[in-house]
């Protein structure tokens, strides 16, 4: 089955370069190359892309947001980072945002196709020497997201819809009473409370916390 390929790269030469080398392989064809960004609008303009091989670099960091864009617009669609780095940060963000593989550009030019190869078939690819880096740092987030859910669920139903409203932009306490027909006071209270159950020193960092864990913290409404 043919591979069909799109490159988005900082420069043409490189991307050129890239997709007559590709285009050597039997089982790869390469549909487009472009310096810079591209608009994932493309993917929906009549063309079939099975790999989209992307340069972290792209100017204004726009390399995450594209990837996402990508994924979400055409989930058949595997995204390859190319970096000329491989900060175990950077692959984090990279596969957060939906990238399937990290590739240094100084990699052989086999190290890519194996890795082309690979996510065409749902493979992911990392950098083996980065790998123990990338899981921890991923298994140290999975905690920190397993204890701020742990501390959210401790949260009384009152103290969840002022946290909601805090969240939903209502900053000040006494429009949080009136929003929730409460006193200030009682407000103050429960924010007090909320606050202390987080752990967090400021109502601004308890929005925080919340925004991070939104998917899994619905707001209960008024409370009774």
């Amino acid at each position: 089955m043919e591979i069909k390929i799109f490159i988005a790269d900082q420069e043409l030469t490189f991307a050129e370069v890239l997709a007559a080398r590709l285009d050597d392989e039997e089982d790869m064809k390469v549909v487009g190359a472009a310096q810079g960004g591209i608009s994932s609008h493309w993917l929906v303009a009549g063309k079939s892309v099975d790999v989209v091989v992307l340069d972290s670099d792209l100017a204004g960091g726009t390399a995450n947001r594209l990837c996402a864009e990508l994924v979400n617009r055409a989930r058949s669609v595997q995204v390859i980072v190319l970096s000329s780095s491989s900060e175990p940060e950077r692959i984090v963000d990279a596969i957060r945002a939906g990238a399937a593989a990290w590739v240094r550009k100084d990699e052989s030019l086999e190290r890519l196709l194996q890795a082309i190869r690979g996510v065409a078939r749902g493979e992911s690819w990392l950098p083996p020497s980065e790998l123990g880096n990338v899981l921890r740092l991923l298994l140290r987030e999975q905690d920190r997201h397993r204890k701020s859910e742990q501390m959210l669920a401790a949260l009384t139903p009152r103290e969840r819809a002022v946290l909601a409203c805090l969240a939903e932009g209502t900053g000040r306490r006494d429009a949080v009473a009136e929003q929730l027909n409460l006193s200030v006071n009682t407000v103050r209270t429960h924010l007090q409370n909320l606050m202390a159950k987080l752990d967090v020193h400021s109502a601004l960092e308890a929005v925080a916390l919340i925004r991070e864990e939104r998917d899994g913290f619905p707001a209960n409404g008024s409370p009774s």
